[in-house]
């Protein structure tokens, strides 16, 4: 049974207010998952991006529902203590009606709370989802379900006028019940300012590092997807490597039998 959406959010407010901050991994899969979840962690993200560095997909906005839910029941087998978050893919909440609809169904596989992407232009469908009984977590500043209508990957609040839309965003999404909003690559002064100015934890990304926790896809810490490397990702493993050189190993053993 996923958390109710006031429980979430008062258990990250509090968070927040202890200045305690939340670490927040993505896990597409049930060993990953369950080796996150034994580390610690507080968040796990069932994210898109499993477009790029699972399934090979040039960007996210191929996702498409039937994918979600595959690797949501996959990583709640493996999760006994973390929240799990889910992504609504692309496409999949363009109305308030249909964007309860898909969250339900990600519950229903596993999700404790659902993510989608934007600000005040989803704030209904946030509503929606939130008054239906089922958490909610933002996602604001540079969003990858947009690279194709946005030309690209941009950084986000670079000026004025964008710094305060970006604000006006994380506050529609507070009212509208949201526990937690990531800040994706973003200004650094920006997500500093929409950190103080909200009550519920902001979670960055390539945002600086005064938000209230930080989120990174496993593979770029895991150093398991060397064809891109984030600027903002400091890989503390070289699986890539490890699995080149043992599969080299192998091969000439056999090879050589």
């Amino acid at each position: 049974m996923a958390v109710s959406p006031a429980l979430l959010a008062q258990q990250l407010s509090d968070r927040k207010a202890a200045g305690e901050k939340l670490a927040v991994l993505t896990a597409y899969d049930y060993p990953t998952a369950r080796l996150l979840d034994e580390a610690g962690v507080d968040l796990i993200l069932v994210g898109d991006s499993l477009g790029m560095v699972v399934l090979g997909m040039p960007d996210t906005t191929g996702v498409t529902m039937q994918m979600m839910l595959h690797h949501a029941a996959a990583v709640r087998r493996g999760v006994q203590r973390a929240t799990i978050i889910v992504d609504l893919p692309s496409g999949s909440y363009g109305m308030p009606d249909m964007a309860v609809h898909n969250a339900r169904r990600l519950v229903e596989a596993g999700a404790d709370a659902v993510k989608l992407e934007g600000g005040v232009d989803v704030a209904d469908q946030v509503r929606a989802i939130t008054q239906a009984g089922i958490a909610y977590i933002g996602h604001i500043g540079m969003l990858p379900q947009s690279v194709k209508h946005e030309g690209g990957y941009k950084k986000k609040g670079k000026t004025d006028d964008d710094a305060n839309r970006l604000l006006a965003d994380a506050r529609a999404l507070e009212e509208a019940g949201a526990a937690g909003i990531v800040l994706e690559s973003m200004v650094p002064e920006v997500a500093e300012r929409i950190s103080k100015a909200i009550q519920i934890p902001t979670i960055g990304i390539g945002a600086g590092p005064n938000c209230d926790g930080q989120v990174l896809v496993t593979p770029d810490l895991l150093g398991a997807f060397p064809w891109f490397k984030p600027p903002f990702a400091t890989a503390l493993a070289n699986e890539a490597m490890e699995t080149t050189r043992a599969a080299r190993e192998w091969i000439a053993g056999v090879k050589g039998a």
